[in-house]
């Protein structure tokens, strides 16, 4: 491997920057000097927003500042910025842009940029991601790093919005995480340390010396041989991973690669560029879809299979993209036919992605709307390939110029691979791919590769796109062509071929030339083998003693029929008793001419002690049999080996039984792990759903920034306009009582100016009686609660004073206290007033109380005394005049009629007071049942139906009144009976409103609506016909109000009446 130094590179500088990086950008080009570099600003922006950038990053920095334009070429020391209205991409230097408008979803610019930029990877790449939201650039820096790049995140902690740098640090790809100020100084670094320059031969070879020794370790730790790669591919990848752990030479590096395996394996993955996209320069797939496709269609027959292999398929676009125009093909022709795409390529984490067909939004730009409805299903993070196309392709890991190759193959594409091989690789690389092509077979390659060696056996289809067409009427085995396969042992380091172009030294190419010199000299040809009978390494002319029918590793393959027998059973003694094994003069007619040969085998003792190999040698027996020699006998091999074959068969038996008791076992596992991964995968798809509404576009920093000083301006105009208009005054303190701000009618109430922002409250003097203003503050910011205090000024006016905690809308915590003043100086006049009525009309009321018992106690005397008096009346005259008997008796019915209207006079004076003194919890069943029974008579005379239905059974009320409602509503009931129907009688109670109801129904005789207003009145009789005083309604209503409930009556004529009494329950 010869490395150059005398190059120039340009490297281009990608950014992405949503919310937030206005400042991080202003930041980061303030501290970026000239140099040979071009700086590229991706930015989230509206289509409809007009931005300032230009002008204002030309103002920070000293490099020239334009808007990008399409087809504009990427020059050295120039920031280019992203057009609003529009997403960019990057091709061979230039930048092509593309409106938005195109697509409804979600736009990620960053994204479609870093891919573009990876797929273009000319220059020396490095992607930076400032602030913002959601998760654009992830996937884009993880291409760019695989394509070579550097990756800067900015630290979350100094970000406005850490959403994009969090998700891009989560990719594991990042080599800086760095503020905006820190990362010119870090890329000028890398760029110095980039730029090859003129060395001593003497420090060239060391340079050389040590390449050749990472190569040589990334083939001894990994299945992984990148000896004959473009030294300038290598050493860049190389550079930068120096570069990551701040080394300027190659030898210290190469001693930290000793000592961190894991960084090997990181070095070795950075070497495998998995970058590709879907339909990669559309007008090579359209001459796949015009030419070629058909032509392979039209020839196959039905029962036959269409098999493409796609070489270094990297993620699968490519493969897709080939499966898609096979599937519409076959569907043009109306063809049912089998199609198989063979993915292949070394990266095994390339090929996982690929396999499970899930695509970025990216994907819209790439194809049509059409296929993209046809062939991709939607989900919440991205675009998954249906299974109509899903199920034609088969991925698998697979080294183009280690392993065998896929054979008879239609079309294999191999595109943007060989660039990256050296010369002699490549024509390994194009002999396996021209082996694989069937006899009329396509051959793909990348628009930067040619055929090569392959010349004379292609027929050039497109010269610009590089298709061929297999000519070749027959392919034959080149055995020094192909290297042999790793062995199975992944951890045994597989033999060196002899022959390392580029990699050996003088001594070791001059000690090959002898060998294959003495090997000549001597007739001998050799393999070496491993107990599968794998060839491992070949010395000499092989190939006068192999078979080429067959491609093949497997020397049993390779050999003549009885050459084959007489091997595997010489090979079989050899490795049992660990000794050489020679026979000779063996017969072989399979060549053309019959050859005789001698066959030697012996162990191979190598520095692995658990590595077997066999040496196994040939030479052509050209000397006359003698009489006297003993006959080559095939048939004593044949029986050795039946036997040893069935000896083998009986240890293969045994050994399959336990592998599938292992499988079935392993299948119980695999089982309850796919279970699992079912159960992972719900919760992530519903995990998806819900983040996908966090995944829309952002505005820009600017927009966000002029929005909120709008919003900013009209809230300071409602609250200047507000205090102005508060002419009862508002003052703001903070937690430590310091004054925030006050509305100008404070001043009446607190001796307050400008100055006085920022005073405690406590030094500012007030204008009001009982200054507790302090207190309540403190009172309100310890413990949250609100607080309200009426407070006299030294003028006379009263005011409702308010004491409320601020509470910030941001984090909903307690930042201080508001006071608010309201004037009710007309409020507390008027309820002086009022309170001056009350005790007046409370005067009257007493002395009206005081009247009515006396004037009862007064008037019972005298009518007792009258009632005396008839009785002695009764007495003396003669009773047996009827007249007599009917005057006294209706002289008797006055008395005690006016002795009861006395008492209830007297009831009604005592109904409010006692409703106070005698309140207790009743039990409404209980009052009920003394009711009932005290008015039992009645009850039975009337044969009423009584039903209760009390859902709530107790009541905070005077038990005595409680009684006289219920007797005065149940005995109205049996008087105002109807004739005509038993009476029914239905109490009810529940809670309605606050109040606890009571309702008392009957099927009476019912009241005309007319005359429901005066129910309740005083001495009011609507039937006078029926015997009563009219007082015992007014009663229940005087006793129900003073306890402060309300009373409500429902009637229909001739069908019955309910009255409705709501209590109060506190």
């Amino acid at each position: 491997m010869r490395t150059q130094y005398n190059q120039d590179p340009h490297f281009i500088v990608a950014i992405g920057a949503s919310a937030g990086g206005i400042e991080e950008l202003q930041s980061f080009f303030d501290h970026t000097p000239l140099a040979q570099a071009s700086y590229i600003i991706i930015q989230h922006l509206s289509a409809d927003y007009k931005s300032r950038m230009v002008e204002i990053l030309s103002r920070h920095s000293q490099l020239q500042v334009k808007e990008a334009a399409n087809n504009m070429l990427v020059e050295p020391n120039q920031v280019y910025l992203i057009p609003s209205p529009q997403s960019m991409t990057i091709q061979d230097g230039r930048l092509f842009l593309k409106d938005k408008s195109s697509s409804a979803a979600p736009h990620r610019t960053i994204n479609t940029f870093f891919n573009s930029l990876a797929a273009d990877n000319e220059h020396h790449l490095i992607a930076v991601i400032l602030s913002g939201s959601g998760d654009d650039g992830s996937e884009g820096i993880v291409t760019i790093c695989k394509a070579g790049g550097m990756i800067m995140v900015q630290n979350p902690a100094t970000a406005q919005y850490n959403g994009m740098p969090l998700s891009a640090i989560a990719t594991g790809v990042v080599d800086h995480v760095l503020t905006p100020a820190e990362m010119p100084a870090v890329i000028t670094e890398y760029v110095n340390k980039s730029k090859k320059s003129v060395v001593t031969p003497a420090i060239q070879a060391m340079e050389e010396k040590s390449i050749t020794a990472i190569i040589d370790l990334i083939r001894e730790k990994l299945p992984f041989d990148f000896s004959e790669y473009k030294p300038t591919t290598i050493l860049r990848r190389i550079r930068r991973r120096m570069v990551y752990f701040n080394f300027e030479f190659l030898e210290p590096y190469y001693q930290y690669l000793l000592q961190h395996p894991g960084e090997v394996e990181t070095l070795a993955q950075s070497f495998m560029i998995s970058v590709s996209s879907f339909f990669r320069n559309p007008e090579a797939f359209d001459v796949i879809r015009e030419t070629v496709l058909p032509e392979i269609m039209t020839r196959k027959k039905p029962e036959e299979e269409i098999k493409i292999w796609i070489a270094g398929c990297a993620t699968g676009e490519e493969a897709y993209t080939m499966a898609i125009l096979l599937y519409e093909e076959a569907e043009k022709t109306g063809k049912e036919i089998t199609i198989k795409v063979f993915a292949t390529d070394i990266d095994k984490s390339a090929l996982e992605f690929a396999g499970k067909g899930l695509y970025g939004d990216q994907v819209q730009q790439e194809i049509s709307p059409a296929r993209l409805a046809r062939h991709f299903i939607q989900e919440a993070n991205g675009y998954r390939i249906k299974q109509h196309i899903r199920k034609m392709l088969i991925f698998a890991q697979h080294n183009v110029v280690k392993n065998p190759p896929y054979c008879n193959m239609d079309l294999i594409s191999c595109r943007n691979l060989l660039i990256y091989m050296n010369i002699s690789l490549q024509q390994k690389a194009l002999a396996m791919l021209h082996f694989g092509l069937s006899q009329q077979g396509y051959l793909f390659l990348g628009s930067s590769e040619n055929m090569g060696m392959l010349q004379p056996h292609l027929t050039e289809i497109d010269k610009k796109w590089k298709i061929y067409r297999n000519q070749a009427s027959a392919r034959s085995v080149r055995f020094d062509i192909f290297t042999p396969v790793t062995l199975a042992d992944s951890s045994m380091a597989p033999l060196v071929p002899s022959k390392k172009t580029g990699n050996t030294g003088k001594k070791s190419m001059m000690l090959e030339e002898v060998n294959e010199l003495l090997f000549a000299e001597s007739d001998f040809a050799g393999v070496c083998v491993d107990t599968d009978h794998r060839v491992v390494k070949y010395f000499g002319k092989v190939e006068r003693f192999l078979q080429q029918q067959v491609f093949s590793f497997n020397l049993m393959d390779l050999l003549p029929g009885s050459l084959s027998v007489v091997y595997a059973t010489a090979a079989r003694e050899a490795l049992k008793n660990n000794e050489r094994v020679t026979v000779t003069g063996i017969a072989v007619a399979e060549y053309a001419p019959p050859k005789v040969i001698n066959l030697t085998i012996r162990p191979l003792h190598t520095r692995e002690a658990d590595r077997a190999l066999l040496l196994v040698l040939f030479t052509e027996n050209k000397t006359v049999e003698t009489p006297a020699a003993p006959a080559f006998d095939l048939q004593v091999y044949l029986n050795a080996g039946l036997q040893s074959l069935e000896e083998e068969l009986k240890d293969t038996r045994q050994r399959l039984q336990e592998a599938m008791e292992k499988l079935d076992a392993s299948n119980e596992n695999m089982q309850s792990f796919n279970e699992e991964l079912v159960s992972a995968n719900e919760e992530m798809q519903s995990a998806n759903e819900e983040m996908q509404s966090v995944n829309e576009e952002l505005q820009t920093i600017n927009t966000d920034y002029q929005l909120k000083i709008r919003e900013l301006i009209v809230l300071n105009d409602d609250m200047d306009n507000y205090f102005r208009s508060n002419l009862n005054g508002q003052l703001f303190v903070d937690n430590k009582l310091l004054l925030k701000k006050f509305s100008p009618a404070a001043i009446r109430h607190i001796n307050l100016q400008e100055s006085d922002i920022g005073r405690p409250i406590h030094d500012i003097t007030v204008n009001f009686k009982d200054n507790s203003l302090e207190q309540d503050l403190r009172q309100v910011i310890d413990k949250g609660v609100v607080l309200s205090r009426v407070v006299e000024s030294f003028n006379g006016n009263w005011y409702q004073m308010m004491v409320m905690p601020y509470i910030r809308q941001l984090d909903h915590l307690q930042d201080g206290a508001i006071i608010s003043f309201n004037d009710i100086s007309l409020l507390k006049k008027a309820e002086l007033e009022l309170n001056r009525s009350n005790l007046s009309l409370q005067r009257i009321n007493e002395d009206l109380d005081n009247f009515v018992n006396s004037a009862s106690h007064d008037l019972l005397g005298p009518l007792t005394s009258i009632e005396g008096l008839m009785q002695l009346l009764n007495e003396k005259v003669d009773m047996e005049d009827k007249d007599i008997v009917l005057y006294t008796d209706m002289i008797g019915t006055s008395i005690k009629r006016f002795k009861e209207n006395l008492r209830e006079l007297a009831e009604v004076g005592k109904i409010e007071s006692e409703a106070v003194k005698e309140v207790q919890e009743v039990e409404i069943g209980s009052v009920l049942d003394e009711v009932f029974f005290s008015i039992q008579d009645k009850m039975q005379a009337a044969t009423a139906v009584i039903s209760r239905n009390l859902a709530e059974n107790k009541l905070i009320f005077s038990r005595k009144n409680l009684r006289s409602i219920l007797y005065n509503l149940i005995t109205n009931a049996v008087k105002f009976r109807a004739a005509d129907r038993p009476l029914k009688i239905e109490i009810s109670t529940r809670k309605e409103n606050g109040f606890l109801l009571m309702e008392v129904k009957d099927n009476g005789i019912g009241i005309e609506q007319d005359k429901l207003g005066a129910v309740f009145s005083m001495y009011k009789r609507l039937h006078p016909e029926i015997e009563g005083l009219g007082i015992g309604l007014f009663l229940v209503r005087k006793i129900v109000d003073a306890s402060g409930g309300m009373t409500a009556v429902d009637s229909v004529l001739n069908q019955g009446s309910t009255f409705k009494i709501y209590f109060k329950t506190n």
